[in-house]
Order: structure tokens, then C-alpha cells, then sequence
């Protein structure tokens, strides 16, 4: 069963959208202008303060806005007083213009989210995945779980594409799946390229940690009020049915070359043996806080996450640890207290800076929402030089 949220479009149907979209005008100046008004959210901008805002000229805004209104992805919003000569001008983004799918496949569940504009959900789909499935039969599942959204079928208000966030090891620009610790079925599997064709919309992979934190820095840090994550640096740990770390450095993104970085469980923390985990290696970090978790000591798997969040936070001097994941987010408080407690003593013995702990927002789908974002991101110009991960339906890469 698919619940609708509020907010959900008029007329929208099951199945993929059948009307063509009219292209997303492209260009740093329009994502400039895109991301002010979706800022301004109902409220709009007006022309001088859109030029105020990015630095263009008024005339330049004038011929954007009049591009984005062509495209439907603004509107005008009512007219604002002005100091002398004629009102203003008001412009808004329409929300309900364009929407993305976000899709996480974890190990044993899947989660579908449709977004619009304003990054809101507009809808969630659950159900139960089986990622040591034949590929073809979970590629199936996936894109079954993409069709089960209410997704619309409005001219001009389809999908701009869907991003979708899976375990590791994989190559984000090439859309190759490696060998998934658990799953090495998938290794050399060219998920993105296979969902493209099997919906005929345009795909972005990345990693469900990546993902994550994309979206958490996106809406501003953790849940708690904390904010700032977006700003800085953070490192968001992920324990879930497995342990990893999406990185954001110096507000962006960090992938590493090979979209390895964020490989967080597998450092080995128990040198003399340890439980075996699934990588074959024992004494892993992800292998001991889950073997606390089956055991039912939640302190001793957030003393094991603190121990690993010590040795990454004095290695990247981030300002803060988000934690997040079902296992951490189903019980949230001795986790953050007992990675805080592990910080803490580092820091008494360190430089004596203490890193704040905050947990991600918890909707049930922060992964999938994320994942999202990886879609919209780029339409408002916050991926930045070097994000082109796309694959459209017909093979040819996009920015």
C-alpha cells in the first residue's frame, strides 16, 4: 500500500508519466535564480532582490525568468510596492512543476519517495526487498516500486529522474555496482544504466550513505536543532544491516576518487580474532556493533561506533557527527549518548574540543529522500564542477 502525504497532485496515476517534460532550462544563472526562489518559498522574490541575490544584472534575471516561466517552473506571484516607478514583480517556483523519485535499496526492504520542487514528499512506498535476489528479479522489484507511486501525469509536471541509493562499493560516475559485502552478485552490475532502460527515465546512483548525507546537509544538519552540518563539515555514520559514512567536507560531498571514501565498518578495531564478519575479516567495527545489537547491548554497539567516530573525527577534523540508520533511529538515546561519551574522552585527552553528536532527522526514509536529491540537487546548482552522474534512458550521459 502506497500512503499519499498531503500535498499530492491533482489527477496523479500509477504508472511512469506519460507526457514529455519541456526541458529544465540549463546554466549556473538559471540554477542561481531557481535556488533563491526556492528559498523565498511562497512568499517569491521579486526582480531586484533576485539580482541582489546572485549578482546578475536585472535585465539577466528578466530573460531568465522569462526562460523558467516558459518552462513552467515559475509563475508570478502578485505585485510588491515600490520605493518609485512601478510595482514589483513577484516571482515563485511552482512547486508541483517538476518531481523526483528517490529509491533505497537496502538489504531486505526498499523505500520509494516522490518529491517536489520544494524537496516535500508527496508520497512513500514500502515494501520488502531481497538484495541477494537474482539481480534481474530485484531490478524488477525496484522498478516495480517506482511504478506503485502515485507519480504525475500532468503536462509539464512529470519526473525529471530518480535517484537511487544502494550498499557499496560502487563507481557514482559510471553507475557499476562492486562487490556488495554480503551480495557479490552485483559486482560489475551496471545498476544505472539497467533501471534507466527499464523505466525510461533518466537515473542517479550513489552509495545509501552518500546519499544520506547529501540530504542532510541539503536541509541543514540534525534533527535536533543542532543545524550547521550544511555549512561545515560532518561525517554522517550509518548503522543499519550494515555500518558505514557519508562524508560532507567543507560543505560538499566527498566520494574519494573511486567513490570509496565512507568505507567505515571494515576497519578492523578487534586485533586478536573477534566475531567473523561478513567481509571475511574479523574484529570489523561493523561486525562488532552488530553483533551487540543481536545481543541486545545497544551501549556496547554505541561505545564500538564511538570508538571508530573518535579515530574519524581526529583524522578529518569534522565539526560534527550525525548518526543515523533503523538501529540507531530505532532507539536513538544510548547511541548518541554513548558516541559522545567516547568524543569526549578523546577530546580530554586531545586538543580537549569536544565534537557534537546530533541523530538525523527521522521520517523513515531519509536515505530514499536523499537519494532524491540527487535528482534535484543539480537543478539548483548544488552539486557543483564534477557531478555528472547521469545516465539518461537512451544511454547518453547528462549533467
Amino acid at each position: 500500500m502506497t500512503p499519499v502525504l498531503p500535498g499530492g497532485p491533482p489527477g496523479a496515476r500509477s504508472g511512469l508519466p506519460g507526457a514529455a517534460n519541456p526541458p529544465v532550462p540549463r546554466g549556473h544563472n538559471a540554477a542561481l535564480v531557481l535556488d533563491l526562489l526556492r528559498a523565498a518559498g511562497e512568499a517569491g522574490a521579486s526582480r531586484p532582490e533576485l539580482a541582489e541575490g546572485t549578482g546578475l544584472t536585472p535585465q539577466a534575471v528578466s530573460k531568465i525568468t522569462a526562460r523558467l516561466r516558459d518552462a513552467g517552473l515559475v509563475a508570478e506571484a502578485g505585485r510588491r510596492p515600490s520605493t518609485g516607478g512601478k510595482p514589483r514583480t513577484v516571482w515563485r517556483l511552482v512547486r508541483d512543476a517538476r518531481h523526483a523519485v528517490g529509491l533505497h535499496l537496502d538489504r531486505d526492504e526498499l523505500t520509494a519517495v516522490l518529491l517536489d520542487l520544494l524537496g516535500s514528499p508527496v508520497a512513500v512506498h514500502r515494501a520488502p526487498f531481497d538484495l541477494g535476489a537474482p539481480p534481474e528479479r530485484a531490478l524488477a522489484a525496484a522498478a516495480e516500486a517506482v511504478r506503485a507511486l502515485p507519480l504525475p501525469d500532468a503536462p509539464g509536471a512529470g519526473v525529471l529522474g530518480v535517484g537511487v541509493a544502494c550498499p557499496g562499493p560502487l563507481d557514482h560516475r559510471t553507475g557499476v555496482l562492486g562487490r556488495v559485502t554480503g551480495f557479490p552478485g552485483w559486482d560489475g552490475r551496471p545498476l544505472r544504466d539497467e533501471l534507466a532502460g527499464r523505466l525510461g527515465l533518466p537515473v542517479a546512483l550513489d552509495k545509501d550513505t552518500n546519499a544520506a548525507a547529501l540530504g542532510i546537509a541539503l536541509r541543514g544538519g540534525g534533527a535536533d536543532g543542532a543545524g550547521g552540518a550544511g555549512d561545515g563539515s560532518f561525517a554522517y555514520l550509518h548503522l543499519g544491516t550494515g555500518l558505514g559514512a557519508g562524508l560532507v567536507l567543507g560543505g560538499r560531498l566527498y566520494r574519494g576518487a573511486r567513490t570509496g571514501a565512507g568505507e567505515f565498518g571494515h576497519q578492523v578495531l578487534q586485533l586478536d580474532g573477534g566475531p567473523e564478519c561478513v567481509c571475511g575479516g574479523r574484529g570489523c567495527l561493523e561486525a562488532l556493533c552488530l553483533a551487540a545489537v543481536a545481543r541486545g547491548d545497544a551501549a556496547g554497539a554505541a561505545r564500538a561506533l564511538g570508538a571508530g567516530a573518535a579515530g574519524l573525527a581526529g583524522l578529518l577534523d569534522v565539526d560534527r557527527v550525525v548518526l543515523g540508520g533503523r538501529t540507531v533511529l530505532a532507539d536513538p538515546g544510548p547511541y548518541r549518548a554513548g558516541v559522545a561519551a567516547v568524543l569526549a574522552e578523546r577530546a580530554a585527552r586531545t586538543d580537549g574540543r569536544a565534537v557534537p553528536v546530533t541523530v538525523a532527522p527521522d521520517g523513515g526514509w531519509l536515505v530514499a529522500d536523499g537519494a532524491a536529491h540527487l535528482v534535484l540537487a543539480p537543478v539548483f546548482g548544488r552539486l557543483g564542477p564534477g557531478s555528472r552522474s547521469w545516465r539518461g534512458p537512451g544511454g547518453a550521459a547528462s549533467g
